[in-house]
């Protein structure tokens, strides 16, 4: 699976999503929560005979929600299972923000 690919599938949640973070301007302002973002946060890949084999890129996935929202955290969840995808989870709350924050870590390999 590509970036591109995990992209369109999480859009398909119907949450806004961007890639890192979204920029906040008068012509295109930052959505409200609940909204996705996801990065490339490492690679870890498959190395052989002295070369990077596979590439496996460690993925996070993160929701923000303005409260504790199961039903969000169940449509992601949700969609990763869809994928055929393991994951990890952990969550915080980010008081500057007033935000939870909830990232889902991953792995793509090959893509």
């Amino acid at each position: 699976m590509t970036l591109q690919e995990l992209y369109t599938a999480l859009k398909a949640i119907g949450y806004p999503v961007a890639y890192s973070h979204f920029l906040d301007t008068q012509q295109s302002p930052a959505p409200a929560p609940p909204f996705i973002t996801y990065r490339e946060a490492y690679s870890n890949d498959l190395i052989a005979d002295n070369q990077n084999y596979v590439p496996v890129s460690n993925v996070q996935i993160e929701l923000y929600t303005d409260r504790k929202d199961p039903a969000a955290e169940a449509a992601v969840q949700n969609k990763i299972k869809e994928l055929g995808l393991p994951y990890s989870k952990t969550e915080t709350y980010i008081e500057d923000e007033r935000l939870f924050q909830v990232i889902y870590e991953i792995q793509l390999i090959g893509g």
